[in-house]
């Protein structure tokens, strides 16, 4: 079995948004503490940070905390954590192998026939790659479309 998700996407999904919301809780704290004397922060200086935040969790909702924690390739399947629930998903029951390569993280998603434990569309990072070619496709995930199609090919 091979693991054909990045083992760095903890950092997006912890770490970062860890980062994001203090810097903006701090910036918070610092104009509403060096304002009090002044009659108070101006209202801008508060609705940036605030629409800042907001508009983070959504894009961290819809973008990056949906990432599966681990995608391992089984051979005929592959199996999906998120957290301590697991899920194996078939290669026939994948209808579309959808490759996102020019965002950051990368972006994964399988579209299932049938739906899962995770439901109908499953997201994964696949593994970061450092190459010499700016937005290279990654192999592995080459590899896993032309697998899914043959297996959807096969008959049952």
């Amino acid at each position: 079995m091979k693991r054909i998700s990045s083992q760095w996407v903890w950092i997006s999904k912890k770490v970062f948004p860890v980062f994001w919301f203090g810097f903006l809780g701090f910036f918070v704290v610092v104009i509403l503490s060096t304002t009090r004397s002044a009659g108070g922060p101006p209202l801008f200086a508060l609705v940036v940070p605030i629409f800042m935040g907001i508009l983070g969790f959504f894009i961290m909702k819809k973008m990056v905390w949906d990432l599966a924690d681990e995608v391992v390739d089984a051979g005929d399947s592959l199996i999906v954590h998120f957290g301590s629930e697991r899920d194996q998903i078939p290669l026939a029951n994948i209808i579309n192998v959808s490759y996102s390569y020019m965002m950051s993280p990368a972006r994964v998603t399988l579209t299932l026939r049938e739906g899962g434990r995770f439901g109908t569309e499953v997201s994964f990072s696949p593994p970061q790659r450092f190459s010499f070619i700016p937005f290279a496709k990654s192999p592995v995930i080459l590899d896993l479309i032309q697998r899914v199609d043959a297996a959807r090919r096969t008959p049952k």
